[in-house]
């Protein structure tokens, strides 16, 4: 039987919460770190600092810990942490004790990392941000955990994605909205926006995350940090939450690119359980830090792709940007040289693979996953353990009920694998032709969107589909302030190509810089305000009860809760007051608002009001007008989930005209 962990004892606490519940967990184990500063230490610093006695892996845990409980939800509230491993002052205690009896393993021995929460690990929950998987427990790691462990990293905790890794901008049903540090009104990109702001933020010495259309280097660039998604077959996925096989890739978020070199060092090699991994048999050097050469622009032949930046005048804030760094790479003894891939967006249509995998691949995985509540990507479009935003895209903009399921035999299906070969011949023929060392371009061409827009100017597509490694290296700013990064892509297993440029040119100029909104000196606990249900005079009002037998299907549960609502038409304001009876606090998981459309008996979740069980829960949230429109036709309801399963819920339809 899977092993499962309530949402009480493993999700994110607020505050110092989380600080007090290792310090009643660990006791004596638990030191001051306030003396270490860990912002912007890379983890060559953080590894010179241990081995010279200046700090030990506890006391960098307990530093992390204390940025995550003074930002992640008190502060800016930035909702980047899903979980922290309860075991991780052990852990951390463990590899002190062996670095002081046999020396470290290595570059990472000690050093504390956070996971896009779509790697399985074996002692901590892997649910893709979604109430699908909410507490399930794999049971392995995977390989690239497995990896990272054996190097001696200490696991410090799972980051919040797009849900199941399917957008841009780091929303799920689990938690909710990730902010960007650098603009609280923005989303920091995605699907491993999570992963891009605990690194910028200094939660975790570095972070993994997985791209299958710039799910590494899009938040990477939004969050002014490194990411490279690596070639097709150099990292295995195995253990990952499937997106599409086909571009699924795994791989490191840092702050600087020695940092990717030396995680990449730690997490590459065959796999027998991922079969393309016997691609990158051999084509790994000994060390991927011998590419960092500081003179590496020198000499080297840049292809700009200008079909990239775009020509919209809304392109023009970032394209300025990137133009500016290949200017300075100019500067740097590089020769810049603009090209043209014949047909390139034709190419880049034709050779897309990445929904029209979801239903088999994902759907496998949550088949064989024993902790995941549903068995299939269309129980899950069904279920209402989602977020509305992912219900949307698994219905609407890929209507996963219609696709055949002999599709991965399909005509189509193959002439989309042969475009991916003739695009990657494309891309190879231009380098070759201009004898190029890599093509740069904006990874997106527009910053990113307000909090509940979409992500626009994608160019993620040319490394996702010719499998080519792809690195994002900090650029610049914005004048108004917000971070743009410049793509470096190589050929296939040319890492150490692009490491090497990236690597110089960040050297030259440093355009890195910390977020405002995290600085170093943690500030005093705040109490949280005291929420009020009040929308204001002139509100529509009402109450309901949610029991299991108003869920469906219906389900006997032992508790139910009381639901006095409002709603003020002019500020689309909700207001609720909600009374759980019948079991402890504890007993319930969380409680969410959803939408449903049409004739469908379930919707996704619209609003989270609670990510943890509570006896009393007041508050409210402003509703979308799609949602407000849903409200008065009577296609919103209230559910409280048992926090042993998600299955076993209490639900309330919100009816204006009952009320």
């Amino acid at each position: 039987m899977a092993r499962r962990y309530s949402r009480r004892t493993l999700l994110k606490s607020s505050g110092l919460a989380v600080i007090g519940a290792f310090a009643a967990s660990q006791g004596s184990m638990l030191v001051n770190a306030a003396s270490y500063d860990v912002t912007g230490k890379s983890i060559s610093d953080l590894q010179a600092a241990m081995n010279a006695g200046e700090v030990s892996s506890v006391e960098l845990a307990q530093a992390y810990l204390e940025r995550i409980a003074a930002y992640d939800q008190a502060g800016p509230a930035l909702n980047a942490v899903l979980f922290i491993n309860p075991d991780v002052l052990q852990d951390a205690a463990a590899l002190d004790e062996e670095r002081g009896s046999r020396g470290p393993r290595g570059p990472l021995h000690g050093i504390p990392v956070l996971l896009k929460d779509n790697y399985d690990t074996s002692d901590m929950p892997t649910t893709g941000a979604s109430l699908a998987l909410m507490g399930a427990v794999p049971r392995q790691d995977a390989f690239q955990v497995r990896k990272l462990r054996e190097a001696g990293a200490v696991l410090l905790g799972k980051v919040n994605l797009h849900e199941l890794a399917l957008g841009l901008t780091t929303h799920s049903s689990l938690a909710g909205q990730t902010l960007n540090p650098y603009d609280l009104t923005r989303a920091p990109g995605g699907s491993s926006g999570g992963s891009g702001v605990a690194t910028a933020a200094d939660f975790a010495a570095f972070t993994m995350g997985t791209d299958t259309a710039g799910s590494i280097r899009v938040p990477s660039s939004h969050n002014s940090i490194v990411g490279l998604r690596p070639s097709a077959g150099l990292s295995s996925r195995a253990g990952i939450i499937p997106f599409g096989y086909t571009q699924d890739t795994g791989g490191p978020m840092a702050k600087t690119v020695k940092d990717i070199a030396l995680v990449l060092d730690a997490t590459v090699g065959y796999d027998p359980s991922d079969a393309v991994t016997a691609m990158g048999r051999g084509r790994a050097p000994q060390t991927y830090t011998s590419a960092l050469v500081p003179t590496a622009l020198r000499g080297a032949r840049i292809g700009v792709l200008s079909q990239l930046f775009g020509d919209a005048p809304e392109d023009n804030e970032v394209g300025s940007v990137v133009r500016n760094a290949l200017e300075e790479m100019r500067s740097l003894g590089a020769e810049i040289i603009e090209v043209t891939v014949p047909d390139l967006t034709a190419q880049l249509a034709a050779s897309s693979i990445l929904a029209q995998e979801l239903k088999f691949y994902l759907g496998d995985y949550l088949a064989a996953q024993p902790g995941s509540w549903v068995k299939s990507v269309v129980e899950l479009a069904d279920s209402g353990l989602l977020s509305r935003t992912i219900e949307t895209f698994l219905l609407q903009v890929f209507p996963i009920h219609s696709q055949p399921d002999d599709y991965l035999q399909s005509e189509d299906y193959r002439n989309r694998l042969a475009a991916r070969e003739t695009l990657a011949a494309s891309v190879t023929a231009v380098m070759d032709e201009n004898r190029l060392n890599a093509l740069a371009y904006p990874i997106t061409r527009r910053i990113a969107p307000v909090i509940g827009g979409n992500q626009i100017g994608n160019n993620a597509g040319l490394s996702a589909q010719t499998g080519f490694p792809a690195i994002n290296v900090p650029a610049g700013f914005t004048p108004g302030g917000f971070p743009v990064g410049i793509e470096l892509l190589g050929r296939a297993f040319a890492e150490t190509t692009i490491i090497g440029l990236a690597y110089a040119y960040e050297q030259a100029t440093h355009h890195r810089r910390a977020p405002y909104t995290t600085p170093a000196a943690l500030p005093a606990p705040v109490a949280p305000a005291p929420q009020s249900s009040d929308t204001g005079p002139g509100s529509i009002t009402g109450r309901v009860l949610a029991t299991g037998g108003n869920a469906h299907p219906p389900i006997d549960v032992p508790f139910e809760a009381l639901v006095y609502w409002s709603f003020n038409e002019a500020t689309r304001e909700f207001g609720y007051d909600i009374t759980l009876s019948g079991v402890s606090a504890g007993y319930v998981g969380g409680t969410y608002l959803h939408h449903r459309t049409g004739t469908r008996l379930n919707g996704g979740v619209a609003h989270i009001l609670t990510k943890q069980g509570q006896n009393q829960l007041t508050g409210k949230v402003t509703l979308t007008e799609a949602e407000a429109t849903a409200l008065r036709a009577g296609q919103l309801y209230v559910s409280m989930l048992a926090s042993g399963n998600p299955l076993q819920s209490a639900r309330g339809d919100i009816s204006v005209s009952g009320s």
